[in-house]
């Protein structure tokens, strides 16, 4: 027997998805289903300080700040902190966990069916406070506006691709909240440039006319995001560090947009048994990869 999902948006939510490209899902989760990312983050970072404090690279392990203020004070001392801070090659096992959260994967199969993949394109994101980061990294942690469709082969335009972004904590206006562009989804993949020292940006001649929408978040809120809608963050002028995790979820099938790159089925009704839960074996399927010098990312630019 087929076990269908369950259905935690509504057919208005889904409706606000499908007309604008974007939909925030506030408390969707619990937010005790990220405790365990943000142990295992906490940990890593408490690591990598002691080897920069052995190195005498820091002076100050800061042992006793919370989480959120940590990680901002150990890059005002190097911003050799930052080192290896992404899913890949973290590879937590509470993350691998998190990817078949069963609401969430509820939702997804609302928005693009029920035959899901766990996309390539995944990432732990520390955006410190600005006045903790040094001078010639500051333009890295303020993304400018683009489509996620910019770091993916055109062949994947066509792709059922979501991306699911959600706080760690806080993300308020002063942290440097995402922006979006509702409706601008409608227009495909608009032509991206590449700004030195800040990154692959929407070309400004094709920017649309849309007013920005902000996207103050707390624990437990999700955003998903159509492929081809354009997002930005700002500066983050708090004194708290904003901790988030983006990923992507495209219709198993369609291309990834990085087919060279390991995907992962999550969820499958006509197949179940191809659903893939194995921690181990999605590490190696990654240390392969990169192995064979495939962890190389597609930035689709064209001349400014």
């Amino acid at each position: 027997m087929t076990l269908l999902a369950a259905s935690p948006l509504t057919s208005s939510q889904c409706d606000a998805f499908a007309q604008e490209g974007v939909l925030l899902a506030r408390g969707l989760l619990d937010p005790g289903a990220l405790m365990g990312i943000k142990r295992e983050l906490t940990e890593a970072i408490d690591r990598r300080a002691r080897e920069l404090f052995a190195s005498r690279a820091i002076a100050n392990l800061h042992q006793d700040a919370p989480f959120a203020q940590r990680y901002g004070l150990l890059m005002a001392q190097s911003p050799a902190i930052q080192d290896g801070f992404d899913v890949v090659p973290l590879f937590g096992r509470e993350l691998f966990a998190f990817f078949h959260h069963p609401l969430l994967l509820d939702a997804l199969s609302q928005l693009i069916g029920p035959e899901l993949s766990l996309n390539p394109i995944h990432h732990i994101r520390a955006k410190p406070p600005q006045a903790q980061t040094a001078e010639n990294v500051k333009g890295y942690f303020s993304v400018p506006w683009h489509q996620d469709s910019g770091v993916t082969v055109a062949e994947a335009d066509a792709s059922q691709i979501i991306t699911v972004w959600l706080p760690l904590e806080d993300a308020s206006e002063e942290m440097g909240c995402l922006q979006v562009l509702p409706g601008a989804h409608r227009l495909g993949h608009l032509t991206h440039v590449a700004i030195p020292g800040y990154g692959t940006s929407i070309r400004a001649a094709d920017m649309p006319g849309i007013t920005p929408r902000r996207m103050p978040m707390v624990s437990g809120d999700v955003l998903f995001m159509h492929r081809h809608c354009p997002h930005h963050s700002t500066p983050n002028r708090s004194k708290h560090c904003r901790w988030s995790l983006d990923c992507r979820f495209h219709a198993t099938g369609d291309n990834s947009g990085r087919p060279w790159q390991p995907e992962l089925r999550v969820r499958s009704q006509v197949d179940p048994g191809s659903v893939r839960i194995d921690h181990a074996a999605w590490v190696c399927a990654w240390q392969e990869c990169l192995a064979r010098g495939d962890g190389r990312t597609v930035h689709r630019v064209a001349a400014s």
